[in-house]
């Protein structure tokens, strides 16, 4: 089994910026690829910040941070990023057929031993690997939002991913000093998000169903079960759009009624009170400070 040494992280956004900076960071060689200048520049300026203030706080050096950035690399040529990698880790739009379409080219252009890991939180890793040559060296490999903080990466076996691609994968998050959580048998949602769906699904029948305020509901998950956050102000801070679209999807290739979004949840988006972001959300946010 080789050691990983050099990574191509595709998509330069938050998750693909700070992914590649966790890597950077564990002494591996990082390209970071992106179809738009203006999002590279953007994560280069952003993970700048990051670093300088991670400098003063003390939790690494000058020097470190210095030694992380001459490990990265950013371009636009995915060709030219792809040469010598041994991993490629995906984290572009949230679409199958553009996932899809990247796998094939990854394919292409990495080497025969790399493997192809996407970052995904809804995509099962079968839906993708098809697309490749190589499905046995596709792996789900979730990271979590903000990835330089969060521990826990999600390892998703496809039915044909195998046993080698999984410990590889494994041996690669812990290097990167986060847990790995292996998922044996891939499952939509994989295990973090379907045990916080399975909250906020119930905290929003609580609520429709006229038991409890949000206040109420929020309060009893931080006291009783040592929540950081209540379900609502979480879907504040993540977006309460990103579960709409997540219920709409599952609901659409299901077409179980369980799966849709809850009428609550569809009016809140309908009028533009996404949370956090719009200023509004299950809290008023106008008053920064209060709920």
């Amino acid at each position: 089994m080789a050691d990983i040494t050099k990574v191509l992280v595709v998509g330069s956004g938050a998750m693909g910026a700070q992914i590649a900076m966790v890597c950077s960071l564990a002494g591996l060689e990082v390209a970071v690829q992106d179809v738009a200048e203006a999002s590279l520049e953007r994560a280069r300026e952003e993970l700048t910040q990051r670093m300088q203030r991670s400098v003063d706080k003390g939790r690494i050096t000058a020097e470190e941070r210095d030694a992380s950035f001459t490990r990265m690399r950013f371009g636009t040529d995915l060709a030219e990023a792809a040469k010598g990698v041994d991993i490629a880790i995906e984290a572009a739009v949230e679409k199958i057929d553009v996932k899809r379409s990247l796998f094939a080219d990854l394919d292409r252009l990495t080497p025969e031993h790399a493997i192809l890991a996407t970052n995904s939180s809804s995509f099962v890793p079968s839906k993708i690997a098809d697309a490749t040559t190589r499905p046995d060296r596709v792996v789900g490999m979730h990271f979590f939002n903000p990835a330089l903080v969060m521990k826990c990466v999600e390892v998703v076996r496809g039915p044909q991913t195998s046993d080698e691609t999984a410990a590889m994968t494994v041996a690669l998050v812990e290097r990167l000093g986060k847990t790995a959580v292996v998922v044996d048998k891939e499952i939509p949602g994989f295990i973090a998000n379907r045990l916080l769906n399975a909250v906020r699904d119930e905290a929003i029948r609580l609520l429709e169903g006229g038991y409890a305020s949000v206040e109420s509901i929020d309060t009893a998950a931080r006291t009783a079960l040592g929540y950081p956050m209540g379900p609502f102000e979480l879907m504040d801070l993540t977006g309460i759009d990103i579960g709409y679209h997540t219920k709409q999807a599952r609901f659409e290739e299901t077409g179980h009624p369980a799966d849709a979004p809850s009428r609550s949840v569809v009016d809140k988006v309908e009028r533009g009170e996404l949370g956090r972001k719009t200023g509004k959300g299950w809290y008023d946010y106008t008053n920064e400070g209060n709920h």
